[in-house]
């Protein structure tokens, strides 16, 4: 049997956004009015206990256990929650629809006589009815805009209400597959690797079905390597061709400068003599891409290949040059030099940006400065004559034979 794996265990699980304890707004996000029809319908039956009851209950203690544990595990969560919330719903509608019950009235003479009680269930009714209609419209909203907006196209509200289409990353898999040889190979973090080999056709070194951690973790030592190091990797895995994500130029959140921490981590469980995460952090302990940024960021392939030529780009007429809106600060190094890759293609919102490495040169050999002496032929005697080890003699009809 496999032994669970705990979310801390690994850098590459815990890397995962899906793999984050959910928070409370997530659970008011997703569950809207259920929140508080959910621990009622529980009561209700954990008053009335039967079978069928206490495997609802157990189902969803378990459940609730586990989706606060992982956001990814609402899904498991939300079968019971419906369950429940339902039983409560038609507990309070049955209470206020149905008719009471009579109630016994003594009279002045002794008697019992029964009394039908009238009350207007009107107001409660009302209430409950505007909650539905206003889960089901935020039902619908979540499920058009949360839940169904394809992650490779971008779009942004402006401030007269119009909406911007952001298709930086089909613009780039378009270039790769038109622009790049069918046998490139490219080197990108894991969470593209699917979309590359779907949208591009192009091989890719690491995907989101890669298991094997030491690769992903030789792909994170060449992102937060030096250039030349990062170059020694690449010619070693053979690579063709390097995509990072930024976003400091539409202020992008889910670029690589912001997941570099993880390759950093991941790559450090690897190889912990060359790469150590603290020398990533300024010596306050923070994590910084501006002036304050340690010298071993600004050394890396991902901070070099993010932000090339950017310290040239003037994003707002308010700041400086090489401004970036993700991080609210101005680079560090606005002189970025690449010695051993070149760019070769930036999206028109500098979204997704390639390099290409370049090949090695041939090895120049230098000429030796120490003269050569030439050796002198030996002599013979003076007017001794020369002979010839092993001559052949040809005699005609007879086999070739050598004379000694």
């Amino acid at each position: 049997t496999k032994a669970v794996v705990s979310t801390q265990s690994t850098g590459i699980i815990a890397s995962v956004s899906e793999h984050q304890p959910t928070t409370w707004v997530a659970f008011f996000f997703d569950l809207h009015i259920m929140v508080p029809l959910f621990p009622a319908g529980a009561w209700i039956c954990f008053k009335n206990l039967s079978t069928e009851r206490v495997f609802i209950l157990l189902y969803a203690v378990f459940a609730s256990y586990f989706a606060g544990v992982m956001v990814r595990l609402m899904l498991t969560l939300t079968p019971v929650v419906c369950i429940l919330s339902a039983i409560a719903l038609s507990v309070i509608m049955e209470k206020y629809l149905g008719k009471p019950p009579p109630s016994e009235e003594v009279n002045e003479d002794g008697t019992v006589s029964l009394k039908q009680e009238e009350h207007s269930p009107s107001i409660i009714i009302m209430t409950i009815l505007a909650l539905l209609c206003l889960f089901a419209f935020h039902c619908t909203w979540i499920t058009s805009s949360a839940y169904s907006s394809p992650s490779i196209v971008l779009s942004t509200g402006g401030s007269g209400g119009t909406r911007h289409i952001l298709d930086d990353f089909r613009e780039a898999y378009f270039w790769l597959n038109q622009n790049t040889d069918d046998l490139s190979r490219v080197m990108s973090w894991w969470d593209y690797g699917y979309q590359i080999a779907g949208m591009a056709n192009r091989t890719t070194l690491v995907d989101n079905n890669t298991w094997n951690n030491s690769h992903i973790a030789l792909v994170g030592k060449a992102m937060a390597s030096n250039e030349q190091d990062a170059y020694k990797i690449m010619q070693d895995l053979d690579v063709d061709y390097i995509l990072v994500i930024f976003g400091g130029m539409i202020g992008y959140s889910g670029d690589d400068i912001n997941k570099f921490l993880w390759m950093v981590r991941i790559a450090e469980g690897e190889h912990p003599q060359d790469i150590q995460e603290g020398r990533y952090f300024t010596p306050e302990g923070e994590y910084r891409v501006d002036g304050r940024a340690s010298q071993t960021m600004l050394d890396s392939m991902m901070y070099k290949m993010c932000y090339y030529r950017f310290g040239e780009v003037t994003v707002d007429h308010r700041q400086p040059p090489g401004f970036d809106r993700t991080r609210e600060s101005v680079i560090g190094d606005r002189d970025v030099q690449l010695e051993y890759i070149e760019e070769a293609f930036t999206t028109t919102n500098w979204l997704v940006r390639i390099y290409k490495v370049k090949k090695p040169t041939n090895r120049v050999v230098k000429k030796s400065r120490r003269p050569v002496k030439a050796r002198r032929p030996r002599k013979t005697r003076r007017g001794e004559k020369g002979s010839v080890r092993n001559s052949v003699v040809v005699t005609r009809g007879k086999t070739v034979s050598t004379r000694k």
